[in-house]
């Protein structure tokens, strides 16, 4: 992953230069001016401007800053005016209150599905996923501060962009199979580029992991204690440069060297290896429980827990996901994504998505009735309707490609 990330800052570094240059002046020259914007239809997205930068805030604190359609078509009406301009060298992207963002708006998903409001639903996944395509494939620097909880497509609308600065604070997880659904919003992407398979065993089990751990397997770019924020902000808003390897250094300067400690994920990498490597959820699940009898270690317990608590069809369409883009481009990724999305919130599917949120953050008792109840029911065939294209009067999402070429 770093090397990916650093790749891709050269590349946007030489494209922003030469729309610098075509534009008559360097961004690196500019004076820093007065931050405008336009006066929002709604608050869930707020925006900062100090000198050449431009931050956008995700502003739904009551609700861990989940994602919702109006959000993402802000998002998109933002980054996308913010690359024109020539006066603006660098994007940041951040969160209020105790979370980065928790994800989509899964609750509201969930109601427009019981209401038969499937076209709003569908239109919250195009809108999402095409605001991660810009963010992947940005011609200017990214920075996003991952300050408290951060699952999802919390890490869809990060992990793509150049830097992602992990705090104390930070709890990162892809949780999707326990509420019945798959790892999206790029999830499949970039899990499957992490070393080995631990982008199996995060996409399987949900397994929370703290900033240490996401700079350690390079989801993370810096790492920085909260309290000194503010700090890397003062830093960052006298910037005015379109250079990454500024910014770079900016956010270096600021950080704090840490390293993990004997509970982290770095020292079961083998194990994780040697359990996850297998072909199917059911060959897994007996690795883990041969080692579980051979180690006697917690995590290995509390993986086979997780395991058998998730959507036994989630977790065989999960697997398939995170194999499938280990090939892909994150075009590729995101439009088979929003193809099993809207198969998973479509009938036959929809079910164990509804259900999972209802025990999980609904009625909170956390006991899903999953259908099907066990790995054992769940048939190749349903997990090949899961990826099968969408109907002949149902639109694929359609990403712009051919204008913007994704870096990594």
């Amino acid at each position: 992953m770093p090397s990916l990330a650093a790749a891709a800052a050269a590349r946007r570094a030489g494209e922003a230069l030469r729309r610098g240059v075509m534009g008559g002046r360097y961004l690196s020259s500019l004076r820093p001016s007065p931050a405008t914007a336009a006066a929002p239809d709604s608050d869930e997205v707020l925006v900062e401007g100090k000198a050449s930068a431009r931050a956008s805030v995700l502003n739904r604190p009551g609700h861990l800053n989940a994602l919702t359609t109006t959000m993402g078509a802000r998002l998109n009406k933002f980054y996308e005016s913010w690359e024109d301009s020539p006066d603006i060298g660098f994007v940041m992207m951040k969160g209020s209150g105790r979370a980065f963002c928790a994800g989509g708006d899964v609750v509201g998903l969930r109601q427009l599905i019981n209401e038969g409001k499937l076209d709003e639903s569908k239109d919250f996944f195009r809108t999402l996923y095409s605001f991660i395509y810009v963010l992947g494939t940005y011609l200017k620097p990214h920075v996003a501060i991952l300050d408290g909880v951060t699952m999802g497509g919390g890490g869809g609308v990060s992990i793509p962009g150049t830097f992602r600065v992990a705090t104390d604070r930070t709890v990162f997880a892809t949780p999707e199979v326990h509420i019945g659904f798959h790892p999206d919003a790029a999830a499949s992407f970039y899990l499957s580029h992490l070393t080995g398979h631990v982008g199996e065993y995060l996409a399987l089990t949900g397994e929370k992991l703290n900033g240490v751990d996401m700079v350690a397997l390079g989801l993370a770019t810096h790492y920085s204690m909260s309290e000194h924020l503010d700090l890397v902000d003062e830093r960052l808003a006298k910037l005015v440069t379109d250079d990454p390897s500024v910014i770079d250094s900016s956010l270096a300067q600021y950080g704090d060297l840490v390293y993990p400690d004997k509970t982290s994920i770095v020292h079961r990498l083998a194990v994780i290896d040697k359990c996850f490597s297998h072909e199917t959820v059911e060959e897994i699940v007996d690795a883990l429980e041969s080692e579980a009898a051979q180690l006697n270690e917690e995590w290995c317990t509390l993986a086979l827990k997780r395991l058998k608590e998730a959507s036994p069809l989630a977790l065989k369409v999960s697997l398939r996901s995170i194999r499938e883009g280990r090939y892909q481009t994150l075009d590729e990724c995101l439009v088979r994504e929003y193809r099993m999305s809207i198969n998973g919130i479509s009938k036959p599917f929809y079910h164990d998505f509804c259900e999972g949120v209802r025990a999980r953050l609904v009625d909170k008792d956390l006991a899903p009735k999953w259908d099907p109840p066990a790995l054992e029911f769940v048939s190749e065939d349903m997990v090949d309707s899961y990826f099968a294209p969408l109907g002949e009067f149902e639109p694929e999402l359609k990403l712009p490609t051919e204008q913007r070429e994704a870096f990594i």
